[in-house]
């Protein structure tokens, strides 16, 4: 490439810093004609000068047709991390690519440009939620080996802030990884720390190896539920001020990730596959999410305030993206005339309202009844009615809340807004989701019960879901009785770790839930557990039936 030779022989082998590229390369953000490449070059020891790089793009793994090439900084100021927008490339194409810098050239990676026009398919794989302690990346290993993908997409927990010991990390010793900085992060410098350890794993460095990856934060990045103002896992009087540790973490997440960004805080942006997909990628974490509720101010020693919460939750101003993404949204999707209308997004955005007294258990056990148990009293009522006795007549009576006001459920105003947004508009509407672990397909109903559209959720790569948080539950008969206690969900896995294989076509959207069999050796088997899609057109809006 150009510069490689002078660069090399400068001033004779001696004064050639030993350079390496141990943290691999990604590309990402896709579109047409360009697509963000990226990498970090690793200095020596106490190396503090800015680094010259030379970057190469070909049609061919050998890099004997190049179609675009120049030459970039790896500057000290950020990291010694590099971004390259390279440009004029040819659309629906894919790439091979590769950095250089002294001595050392990077390993190769695979790029796909955006399709334009009439598109036949679009293929993605969805990732959420990957804790490194927590066990191995065999999700990105798995996904990492196919290559059909036109690109990857991430919905978040890209990395975790804990300190070592901290969430999810009881095996992380025995399998060698413990969390690097051992504090929990709040510097900048503990943010560039964490990332840099996360993309030693050479599982996440496959995955960045094949495919372009869409990524959107989610609260880890910055600290556990974050919202616009703090976050649970921020103590201002001891961990200093909030929006300083806010910026740091945003400043290393675009440093160490190929997002292509104006404005740090600014994440939100749209992805154009065609006439097929309209990809737009949302946050409802950082910017503008007002703070979360909190059940424990809505259960008295009389019983659940269920009035003082129906205001509370229903309040029309609480916002979760705020009113300039919003509109921004809104007018998105006005000017797309693509099939499918697709949100990649954090948080789960159907209505998964379940029984009070289950919630009231899993909240403070002792104090309401297991989902089992609810179950066995729901089937007990309809065979002997006679038999339940005053207690249990009262079980039943409660009402069903919301299991997590973390999510959409805990904005309700803000949801109506999408979702009627999407009805207007006449959009073949689905959203992805990630966040909680587990796996999920609802139907989207807006507050008069009217199918809208489709909710596919990921599971986790490496974060537990409920099997840790409800372990005396036999994940099949949770799973079973969730889809039946929750009317819009049509689907649930509540204990494995995996990834969504989402493909769409001009008559139907399909996901694929594909999970690992262990996170805890390296040696693992993945299989596709459940396949749904949605139909196209009027008559499939909202509803979910089996591919």
């Amino acid at each position: 490439a150009l510069g490689t030779l002078p660069l090399a022989a400068c001033g004779g082998s001696d004064d050639v810093p030993a350079v390496q590229f141990a943290h691999g390369i990604a590309s990402g953000d896709p579109l047409a004609d360009r697509v963000m490449l990226w990498t970090r070059v690793t200095p020596p020891a106490g190396h503090t000068s800015d680094i010259p790089v030379d970057w190469e793009v070909a049609t061919d793994s050998a890099f004997t047709t190049l179609v675009a090439q120049g030459q970039a900084t790896a500057l000290a100021s950020k990291d010694f991390t590099v971004k390259v927008d390279a440009t004029g490339l040819k659309a629906a194409t894919a790439y091979h690519f590769r950095f250089k810098a002294y001595a050392a050239t990077s390993t190769t990676g695979r790029t796909r440009t955006l399709p334009t026009g009439s598109v036949a398919q679009v293929k993605l794989a969805v990732f959420s939620c990957a804790n490194y302690p927590a066990g191995y990346f065999n999700v990105y290993a798995d996904a990492a080996k196919r290559n059909d993908l036109d690109a990857t997409v991430h919905l978040g927990d890209y990395i975790y802030e804990y300190g070592q010991g901290g969430y999810a990390s009881a095996n992380a010793g025995a399998m060698g990884r413990l969390s690097a900085p051992a504090n929990e992060i709040l510097s900048l410098a503990d943010y560039r720390q964490r990332h840099a350890q996360y993309k030693t794993d050479a599982d996440l460095q496959a995955l960045h190896a094949v495919a372009p990856m869409i990524a959107i934060w989610d609260d880890h990045e910055v600290a556990n539920d974050t919202w616009r103002d703090g976050a649970e896992n921020h103590q201002s009087a001891t961990e200093g001020s909030f929006s300083a540790r806010k910026a740091a973490a945003m400043q290393a997440y675009h440093e160490w990730m190929p997002t292509r960004n104006a404005q740090p805080e600014l994440i939100y942006r749209s992805f154009a596959f065609g006439n097929l997909v309209a990809l737009h990628m949302l946050d409802t974490r950082v910017i503008a999410r007002d703070e979360q509720l909190s059940y424990s101010k809505f259960f008295t020693a009389s019983g659940f305030d269920a009035a003082g919460f129906t205001a509370a939750v229903g309040n029309p101003s609480r916002q979760l993206m705020g009113t300039t993404q919003t509109q921004w949204l809104q007018q998105q999707m006005a000017a797309s005339t693509a099939t499918w209308q697709v949100l990649g997004q954090q948080v789960l955005m159907g209505r998964m309202n379940i029984p009070a007294p289950i919630l009231m258990e899993t909240l403070q056990p002792g104090s309401g009844v297991s989902v089992s148990q609810y179950a066995a009293l729901v089937a007990r009522a309809q065979s002997n009615p006679s038999s339940l006795t005053p207690t249990e007549q009262a079980i039943l009576a409660q009402p069903s809340i919301p299991y997590n006001l973390d999510a959409w459920d805990g904005y309700q105003a803000a949801r109506e807004t999408v979702l009627a947004t999407s009805r207007s508009l006449g959009k073949n509407l689905v959203v992805l989701a990630g966040d909680t672990h587990n796996a999920w397909a609802n139907e989207l109903l807006d507050m008069n019960g009217k199918a809208v559209g489709v909710e596919f959720a990921t599971s986790s790569v490496t974060s537990p879901g409920f099997e840790e948080y409800l372990p005396n539950e036999k994940p099949a008969t949770l799973a079973g009785a969730l889809e039946q206690l929750i009317g819009p969900l049509q689907y649930c896995d509540t204990s494995r770790r995996g990834y969504m294989v989402v493909t769409a076509t001009a008559t139907e959207c399909r996901a694929d839930w594909v999970y690992v069999s262990t996170i805890t050796s390296r040696s693992y088997t993945a299989s596709t557990d459940k396949s749904l899609k949605v139909v196209a057109g009027a008559a499939g809006v909202g509803r979910i039936v089996e591919a």
